[in-house]
């Protein structure tokens, strides 16, 4: 009996770079299970059938026996007999689904350290899409961010060495190195003309999976960008800093291009606004054993409105809160249709340097929905723009109201009158403000398209960062939770005024 005793965990397929360690897979893992070669399943008897008609397995066993020795015997090459049997396990388990994995002695390593939220490497999150090595997200203030590598960047060399072909086990060995070293990765994006290499320097990375900021005054913003060990500790955290002033109103939680983690982070995550009944069930392939996890009562904060941003990058653990939220009516989902990574991986040891990563259930919402492919659809759907071309399209009117009118009544309820501007003294400003404006306008006209266009592949390398003040999607958000209130007011003085015009 497999003894799994060891801390469950929740990855994305997307793979954190690392020298110590990477994140492997998208899936609920259970890490790291005890299995030694000696504790694996006893050899096939002779007389063992397949399930379906076809020959014993013992005589497929003998036929890979054969395939193995006529090789060995026979290649161009001499080969070893340890890297035809690794290879031969590695395209078993490849025929599986995505997240089942063979783990070499450096990968297995690296998978025992992999949620402490501290390595060295590149700090980008990968992925294979379009059968192309493709960067999910570049973690902010990592070496591949400085560098101003973005999603969806496409690798196609690492140390000019072609990724075609290579697996991401391979393209995250050729990653990794020691803090301090350099490694090129040959660039391809939407726009550029050409591939360009870009030079990244390794360093030991600190993951802060969570940041905060007010975004008016009594309503919040909380990123988290990992569910490592301290994430449900951190946004405790994060919440008391907010209301150090007044207690919240509402709260914009963004769960964008956040692939995942530790699974008891996502149940204690989940904890911090549902406070009983069920967080998530896995069900493997006896339906009869499901195991079911539930909200940890008395930590829930229920008195304020809570909108959850997701995009495709959203994975997992990301997954989970927010399909638990949603089904709990706890949270409005917003954005784009999430991942779909609803499977769950054990690691089992197969000695003290390999590893198997295999899928063994599929996990479900608190109302038994499947996010296996479909993955968490938002209850509102939200585009993503660019904040610096928003800002550039919008209209700016010449606003004209009643105060504006030659000897208009003043509001004798308000002592700020002489606060205010008059009338003759606003026009003469704003004449004098768009006579310069036209002047510097005509100049700035004439450059404007030749600034743009020569300074567009300089700008592409420059790092985005994310400020939740001039984002769409989270002004979108704040719109709505700010708008809760006001229609809970009108729902609570409906009820009075029916009953008066009865």
């Amino acid at each position: 009996m497999l003894n799994l005793t060891k801390r469950i965990s929740v990855f994305a397929l997307v793979i954190t770079v690392s020298f110590l360690g990477i994140n492997l897979g998208q899936g609920l893992t259970h890490h790291v299970a005890n299995l030694t070669a000696a504790h694996a399943a006893p050899p096939a008897s002779p007389t063992a059938k397949d399930d379906k008609a076809g020959p014993t397995r013992y005589e497929n066993l003998e036929l890979f026996q054969k395939v193995l020795h006529f090789v060995e015997a026979n290649y161009v090459d001499e080969i070893k007999n340890k890297d035809l049997v690794y290879g031969a396990i590695k395209g078993m388990l490849e025929t599986l689904d995505p997240h089942s994995n063979f783990l070499t002695p450096e990968i297995f390593k690296e998978m025992k350290v992999d949620t402490s939220g501290k390595f060295g490497g590149l700090g980008i999150e990968i992925g294979i899409k379009d059968n192309i090595l493709t960067i999910m997200a570049p973690i902010e203030d990592t070496p591949a961010w400085r560098a101003g590598l973005k999603p969806n960047d496409r690798i196609v060399k690492i140390n000019a060495e072609s990724t075609k072909g290579m697996t991401l086990m391979e393209a995250v060995g050729k990653m990794r190195g020691k803090k301090g070293t350099d490694v090129t990765l040959s660039i391809y994006r939407d726009g550029f003309e050409k591939i360009r290499d870009v030079t990244v320097t390794r360093d030991v990375i600190k993951i802060q999976s969570v940041k905060s900021e007010e975004l008016e005054p009594e309503y919040g913003y909380i990123r988290l960008t990992s569910f490592n060990e301290s994430a449900a500790t951190d946004i405790k955290k994060a919440i008391e800093k907010l209301e150090s002033k007044k207690k919240l109103k509402g709260l914009v939680f963004d769960l964008r291009t956040n692939p995942g983690g530790l699974l008891d982070q996502a149940v204690e995550v989940s904890s911090l606004f549902i406070d009983e009944g069920v967080i998530v069930s896995t069900i493997g392939r006896n339906r009869d054993q499901k195991d079911v996890k539930y909200a940890r009562k008395g930590n829930a904060r229920k008195d304020f409105p809570v909108a959850i941003l997701v995009n495709s990058n959203s994975a997992s653990a990301a997954e989970i809160v927010a399909g638990a939220l949603q089904d709990h009516h706890r949270a409005i989902i917003m954005g784009q249709p999430t991942f779909g990574k609803g499977s769950v991986q054990t690691v089992i040891e197969l000695g003290p340097d390999l590893g198997l990563k295999l899928t063994i259930a599929r996990y479900y919402t608190p109302s038994g929905r499947s996010i296996q492919e479909k993955g968490v659809h938002p209850d509102i759907i939200l585009d993503d723009y660019d904040p610096k071309l928003l800002t550039e399209a919008k209209r700016k009117l010449d606003p004209f109201r009643e105060k504006d009118l030659k000897g208009h009544m003043v509001n004798t309820d308000e002592d700020d009158g002489a606060k205010e501007y008059k009338k003759e003294e606003l026009d003469s400003l704003m004449k004098e403000g768009k006579d310069s404006e036209s002047k510097s306008s005509k100049k700035k006209g004439d450059s404007k398209s030749k600034e743009r266009s020569s300074s567009k592949e300089e700008d592409d390398m420059t790092p985005t960062k994310i400020n939740p003040k001039e984002d769409f999607q989270v002004r979108e958000a704040l719109n709505y939770i700010k708008s809760y209130d006001v229609f809970k007011k009108l729902m609570v003085e409906e009820k009075p005024a029916t009953k008066a015009s009865k």
